[in-house]
């Protein structure tokens, strides 16, 4: 019965990277990912309205996301497909808030983070750029980003690094993530409302 038990943590963690359930959310904070399908995320037409949502199923239509257990996937573009597509949250979020995410780039990788509409960089940024000069990025290893949201103005860090000191957002929209070069994988995506 041991054997079985660590067996299946060994597996667990080979898998997702991290054992199941060594991470909680942080008090007061909620996950936009439900470690198993896309429930939640969805395309948007060219008005920014949702177009497809993916309750219950654990890839995108086209293919460019996939769920895994505990990460969600940006998958290569495949010749003959959308190069660039965006993967939204159907929520939106009005309010002033912190979120936080890990995520892990292949080589040369290019992908985002959307907030409310603007896009964050996020890539193999030592490679891809735009933030060659991080000294605490880990390459093709987990980094977290966290986003806090002020009165229309972002403050963005990878590892604690400033990337963007005054992002300036619209007054609302959702979260997104950019499929465009390589394989990136985002875990732990999270969020919490911050009082005014």
């Amino acid at each position: 019965m041991k054997r079985f038990i660590i067996a299946a943590a060994v597996f667990a963690l080979t898998a997702t990277g991290v054992l199941a359930d060594d991470f909680k959310n942080e008090p007061g904070f909620k996950s936009l990912y439900n470690g198993k399908d896309l429930s939640g995320w969805g395309y948007r037409d060219k008005d920014y309205k949702p177009a497809e949502t993916f309750d219950g199923k654990a890839e995108a239509s086209d293919g460019r996301y996939t769920a895994k257990p505990g990460i969600l996937t940006v998958n290569p573009h495949v010749e003959g497909k959308a190069r660039f597509r965006q993967l939204y949250t159907v929520e939106e979020f009005p309010k002033n808030f912190h979120l936080k995410l890990e995520f892990r780039a292949a080589v040369n990788a290019d992908s985002g983070i959307y907030v409310r509409k603007p896009q964050l960089q996020c890539r193999d940024y030592l490679v891809a750029g735009p933030y060659k000069e991080l000294k605490k990025y880990k390459a093709q290893d987990w980094n977290q980003i966290e986003v806090v949201v002020k009165d229309g103005v972002a403050r963005c860090t990878c590892n604690g690094e400033v990337l963007e000191a005054a992002l300036k957002l619209p007054a609302t929209g959702p979260i997104g993530l950019e499929a465009d070069r390589g394989t990136m994988e985002y875990r732990r995506i999270r969020i919490k409302e911050l009082t005014p």
